[in-house]
């Protein structure tokens, strides 16, 4: 971000004050408000802080008219198309996509550090057996501080780098232990002659009564799911991460706090609700009573995977997992399965009624993810565990970004308190 010359002026009151305006090198111009309670007493109120810039970052940009996502200024869809998951992970954490020495070198770095302390095994089996694994690998997650303490300083720049490649290399491990104890199967160990979505799934489908071989098709798709959402900007998870950081919180505890915040359902559960939402029109036949439901503005139905509150035109995302989908439910020769029925013609609808083009709701990249997860074998509830396995590797980007930046400060939103004023404490006995 860059300075400008330029200044907005806040007229109140009696006074006028000047604003320094600052210009990006993509997106629109801000206001900088660093100075307004200093020099005018007053705060801004932004709720949601979606008109807030709460920090200058250079890793991921994002154009929600033009349907565009950016990792490090390469668009979405070439990146998914021609990269692979490690190859973007270094382009996150680095800046650079690597030459073929330094992806070299790192691809080994990680995948020996796939393996879990063993006494971290007795942490799984501390949970109930129903327990959701959001809550395994949050806990999990968090307790890697207990375990990893050569990589806890965060004034340690080698520090840091250690405790983002073990972080990268154990969440899937983690996600795939979960899975496995929710459904009473034995932990599989992590194999380092597989690549990084091969061996997440090997990990989390295969036992030891019989070999698991993975579809290079099915792992390609895999590769996609965790390329389209390693990263999307300062969303609710990446700024949890970014607060918590802020107060010196190490790299462990800092992760865990972005887990718990995709947990909720308005930001990591988007692809099971779209699949729930699938099976509960459960025939085709069903469709345009849900269809008619969904444009009644006095029903609280709501057609999951459509739409998308950051991208007003298009999922950029969606192409590329559109394709995945197809390839997945081809191999698999599911096609005739009632919720993929379901799914492809509410799609054909959403591209054709011209009630869902005029508002641009258009299917999402969780929409398609989730029917891939689904004909995979995964339950819902690994969804956004899946999910927090990809985008560990933003959240480490930003987080890195936040500590080597000068300029920032513990975080401190301000309140527009409504509150009782002042009144003194009245002895029980005169209430």
């Amino acid at each position: 971000m860059t300075s400008d010359t330029r200044n907005a002026t806040l007229d109140f009151d009696d006074k006028s004050l000047e604003l320094p305006m600052r210009s990006p090198t993509l997106g629109p111009d801000v206001v900088d408000i660093q100075k307004l309670y200093a020099q005018g007493g007053i705060f801004t109120y932004d709720p949601g802080f979606t008109s807030t810039a709460s920090c200058e970052s250079k890793i991921t940009y994002i154009d929600g008219n033009k349907g565009e996502l950016l990792y490090r200024g390469y668009p979405i869809d070439q990146l998914a198309e021609k990269s692979h998951f490690l190859e973007v992970c270094y382009l996150l954490l680095y800046g650079e996509l690597p030459n073929a020495e330094e992806l070299n070198e790192f691809i080994p770095r990680v995948t020996r550090h796939t393996m879990l302390h063993e006494q971290m095994s007795y942490f799984f089996r501390g949970f109930r057996r129903d327990a959701h694994p959001m809550s395994i690998i949050c806990g999990v997650q968090g307790a890697m501080s207990s375990f990893y303490h050569d990589s806890t300083d965060i004034n340690d720049p080698w520090q840091r780098e250690v405790a983002s490649i073990r972080m990268i290399a154990k969440m899937p491990t983690i996600a795939a232990w979960a899975y496995k104890y929710s459904i009473g199967q034995p932990f599989v160990y992590p194999r380092n002659d597989l690549d990084y979505a091969s061996n997440f799934l090997h990990m989390c489908f295969a036992v030891p009564a019989e070999e698991y071989v993975v579809d290079p098709i099915i792992a390609r798709a895999m590769d996609r799911i965790f390329t389209l959402h390693a990263d999307h900007e300062q969303n609710a998870s990446t700024s949890t991460v970014r607060l918590a950081g802020s107060s010196g919180a190490n790299p462990f505890a800092c992760i865990a706090a972005g887990i718990a915040c995709l947990w909720g359902p308005a930001h990591g559960g988007a692809n099971e609700a779209a699949l729930n939402m699938l099976r509960e029109i459960g025939t085709v036949d069903r469709i345009p009573e849900y269809i008619a439901r969904a444009k009644d503005k006095n029903d609280p139905f709501r057609l999951m995977g459509f739409g998308h509150r950051v991208y007003k035109n298009f999922d950029p995302r969606a192409k590329v997992m559109k394709e995945s989908a197809d390839e997945v439910l081809g191999l698999l020769g599911i096609e005739n399965n009632p919720t993929l029925q379901v799914a492809k013609e509410l799609e054909r609808i959403a591209l054709e009624d011209p009630y869902f083009v005029e508002k641009k709701l258009y299917p999402n990249v969780d929409f398609y993810s989730g029917i891939i997860l689904d004909a995979i074998g995964f339950p819902t509830s690994m969804f956004t565990p899946i999910f927090a396995t990809a985008r560990t590797v933003g959240w480490i980007a930003q987080w890195k970004e936040m500590i080597a930046d000068p300029t920032q400060k513990i975080g401190r939103p301000r309140q527009l308190y409504t509150g009782a004023t002042y009144r003194d404490y009245v002895d029980v006995e005169n209430r």
